[in-house]
Formats: structure tokens, C-alpha cells, sequence
């Protein structure tokens, strides 16, 4: 399988590469989002030393990088004994790396399980040793919160000594979309609503069968990797996840404010605060704010969502039904799957149109911020606005069989009345999604009112 996209990132790295400077890059994101197979991208054909560490002791560990390393310098002496602590890694790196040599250090939040001081052996390591050497050391990890405590943050010991910080996050649709370059627009996304963007997910999925035979040879099989795989990720990053389980699972239901998720869950106000703003920051959840709220950061009203694709798949349809799988037994969740699929499909649809716009700024407005609008009765599937030039989209996006009349339109144009934003001769824009097309009368509507109408994921006018 090539190595799909990230070039921005890989192009950040060879410029920092190609500096001939001493560079501490810190690479972070959630499990199975491909930080290592960046890495090892980046590495090939250059001097390089790639550590993943892992549960085992200290002594153990550093035993091991001194025979890579050891390896690499062809000190036999190294590979026999090994490093007796991370000073003298630092120390021998120093006197040994007379040329643009680089270290990686995967999964350095198992260091920190080791030993509480390993960040501030770090700091000591780049300000006594390496801060003046040839060494590109890059710390990559899959726990976020302990990278952003431990690298991060303002009391961070190594705040301050890193070069450069790469957030690695899922694929968009169409970035995703090269994972599968034969499907359709309509089979993939049924794909990526139930994987997302995770590039180790989309790599599960056999190509040659249907999305329903992938759930069922792919997901209910209780041998296969992602059978397990979100109990796994939430035992890795949560010391509670019967909580975190709950929260995850009351969202899941369409509980999306913090009042429902409360009285789904039973969960005090102050101790489900707690939990939200962890996952948060885990990025499992967003909390999602009207587009045209002023100060978000500081908004009561948002909707809470489960970020992950198939997180909210697996606890829509996994999570429930686990003594079905365990016992072989589909009909349930099947039955459950061709219910609502359809529903959870058209709002991945909602997302990815909000997506989409983006790619077109340059054919509707330059974009400065994209989202969802609603007050208590109505909403808005898209909302685009840009406060400089004060230009607002507003867009619907529809996943059915059905051809997108002038009533859609029409109704939004109604809607948009109620959106308080920009003054009053603000220029509107209007965009239409829609599965299967648009009516002969709203095609002609659209031609002479200049509205965007888009086919699946083609602007067709």
C-alpha cells in the first residue's frame, strides 16, 4: 500500500531537514492516525535512529536503543551493554553525531509511565547535549493529553526547547477518498461513515466486497482488529472508561446536550464536566457552537457530538449488541443497521458538504470560519461567513432519493431571515447538496438567482 497524502507535513520536515540546524520536532495525535508511518517516511534514505518504546522497565528500553544506536555507530561496546540512562544518550549523541543524524522516540508517553522525570531528562538532554549538535530528534506519541502535559503546555519542562509541533489528524473525505480510488462518491461514503478518516481503519476494509460484508467479516468477527478496537483505545487513554463508556454511549443516542447527557447518565453536573472537557481533549468529542456565535470559547448553547466516525458507529451498533456478537447472532443489529444507517449517513453527508466548501473559495467567497447554524426551532446545515468582506453562504445538504425541489430552497431563503449576522446589506449566497439531483425548476431557479447547485460532491451549474 503507498503512503497516502500528508504532504504538508512531510514538506515541513524536509525544510527543517534540509536547515542544517538542531531541530526537537514533537509529533502528536490519536491511535491509528499514522504518526509512524509519517515518520518512517520521512526517515527513509537519511541517517536515522527510530526507538518505539514501550511498556517494558527502563533498563530494559535503554538497553535496546544502545544496540540501535550502537548499531548504527558500529560500537560493539554499545550493542553488548547498552546505555546505563538518558544522560549518557544525550551525551554520547553528542560526541558520536558529527553529521545531520536523526533520532525518533515513538510512543515517549510510555517513557513517562516508567519515569515521572523523563521530560525534564529530555530538557536537560537538549539544553546540555544536543541543543548545539547535528541531532534531529523527533518525540511522537498517541496519548494526547500526556503529550500536550509533558511537551506542550506553558509547565511543560521541554516548553520552550521545541523547533516545531505537528498535530496529526484524521483524513477529510477526500483525502480519505484515495484509499479507494475505483468507488463510487456513494459507495465510499457509506465507507467513511463507518471508519472515518483513520488511516489504519480504512486499511481494514477489503475494497472487493460491499460496506455491509466489511461490517460483517470486518467488525462483528470478534478476531478482527477493529472488533475491539474503541475498548482498547479507551482503556489506553482513560483510567475510568466505565464513565467515559456512558458518556460516549448517552451521545451516541442523540443526547447532545449537556442537560440530556446528565440525565442519561446520572452523572453530576460538575463531574461530567470533567469528563466532557477529557474527551474533548482527546478529540473523541467536539462541542459543536452556531457558526455565527461571537465568542464560542465562552457559549453555553453548543451541541455535544461524537468527532470520530467510528466511535459514534460502534456504539450506535457495536457497543449494545455485544452478547449478540458474542453468541453469532446478526439479525438484531442488522435490522438496527438498515433502520438508521441511512440516517447516520446523511449527517457524515452534512459534514462533508461543510467540508467541500473549502475546496471552493475561490468559485464562492473566501471562507473565514464554517459550521452549523440553529436557534430553538430552526437550522441550518451549512453556514459559511466572512467578516471582512461581509459575505455569508447558507447551504442544505440532503441525502435522498428524491430530486431537490424549489421548496428546499424556498425554505431556506426563509431561514436565512432569522440568522442575525454581518449588517444589513451583507451579500448572501445560497448552495444546495443533494444525493440524486436537483428538479427542472430548480435548475432553472438556480440559474437565475446564481445558486451553487452540487450532485453528490460536483458543483453542476
Amino acid at each position: 500500500m503507498k503512503f497516502i497524502n500528508r504532504q504538508k507535513e512531510l514538506e515541513f520536515l524536509e525544510k527543517k531537514w534540509l536547515s542544517h540546524v538542531p531541530q526537537l520536532v514533537i509529533i502528536y495525535g490519536k491511535r491509528r492516525v499514522g504518526k509512524t508511518e509519517l515518520i518512517k517516511n520521512f526517515i527513509k534514505n537519511k541517517t536515522a535512529c527510530y526507538f518505539l518504546a514501550d511498556k517494558r522497565n527502563e533498563t530494559e528500553q535503554l538497553k535496546e536503543l544502545g544496540q540501535l544506536i550502537g548499531q548504527h555507530f558500529q560500537d560493539s561496546i554499545l550493542i553488548s551493554r547498552g546505555f546505563n540512562n538518558w544522560l549518557e544518550v544525550f551525551q554520547y549523541l553528542k560526541e558520536k553525531a558529527k553529521k545531520p543524524f536523526i533520532l525518533v522516540i515513538d510512543e515517549f508517553p510510555y517513557l513517562v509511565e516508567n519515569n515521572k522525570a523523563i521530560s525534564s531528562l529530555f530538557q536537560k538532554g537538549w539544553d546540555d547535549y544536543l541543543k548545539d549538535t547535528n541531532v534531529f530528534l523527533i518525540i511522537s506519541g498517541s496519548s494526547m493529553a500526556m503529550m500536550e502535559t509533558e511537551t506542550l503546555i506553558y509547565k511543560s519542562p521541554l516548553y520552550g526547547r521545541r523547533t516545531g509541533q505537528i498535530l496529526l489528524k484524521p483524513f477529510l473525505f477526500q483525502e480519505a477518498r484515495q484509499f479507494f480510488p475505483q468507488k463510487s462518491f456513494s459507495e465510499f461514503l457509506a465507507i467513511f461513515t463507518i471508519v472515518g478518516g483513520i488511516p489504519a481503519y480504512l486499511l481494514e476494509i477489503d475494497p472487493d466486497i460491499s460496506w455491509r460484508e466489511n461490517i460483517k467479516e470486518k467488525i462483528f468477527s470478534k478476531t478482527e482488529f477493529l472488533h475491539n478496537e474503541i475498548e482498547f483505545i479507551l482503556k489506553e487513554e482513560l483510567r475510568e472508561p466505565k464513565n467515559y463508556l456512558a458518556i460516549l454511549r448517552a451521545i451516541s443516542l442523540n443526547k447532545h446536550k449537556f442537560s440530556e447527557i446528565s440525565n442519561e447518565t446520572g452523572l453530576a453536573r460538575n463531574i461530567l464536566t470533567k469528563y466532557l472537557n477529557t474527551l474533548e481533549r482527546l478529540q473523541l468529542v467536539i462541542k459543536e457552537i452556531t457558526v455565527t456565535e461571537k465568542n464560542p470559547a465562552k457559549s453555553k448553547k453548543g451541541f455535544y457530538k461524537i468527532a470520530d466516525n467510528y466511535f459514534n458507529f460502534w456504539f450506535k451498533y457495536i457497543f449494545p449488541y455485544k452478547s449478540f456478537l458474542e453468541m453469532e447472532r446478526y439479525l438484531e443489529i442488522n435490522r438496527k443497521i438498515k433502520e438508521s444507517f441511512n440516517i447516520l449517513q446523511s449527517f457524515v453527508y452534512e459534514k462533508v458538504c461543510r467540508e467541500l466548501i473549502w475546496d471552493w473559495q475561490n468559485k464562492i467567497f473566501p471562507l473565514e470560519r464554517a459550521g452549523r447554524w440553529w436557534d430553538r426551532e430552526k437550522e441550518i446545515d451549512i453556514v459559511a461567513v466572512n467578516s471582512q468582506t461581509n459575505q455569508i453562504l447558507f447551504g442544505e445538504a440532503k441525502w435522498t432519493e428524491k430530486q431537490i425541489g424549489t421548496n428546499i430552497y424556498q425554505d431556506l431563503k426563509k431561514k436565512a431571515k432569522e440568522v442575525r449576522w454581518g449588517d444589513k446589506k451583507r451579500q448572501e449566497y445560497y448552495i444546495l447538496f443533494g444525493k440524486n439531483g436537483f428538479t427542472k425548476d430548480m435548475k432553472k431557479i438556480a440559474q437565475e438567482e446564481k445558486v451553487f447547485l452540487v450532485e453528490q460532491d460536483k458543483i453542476v451549474n
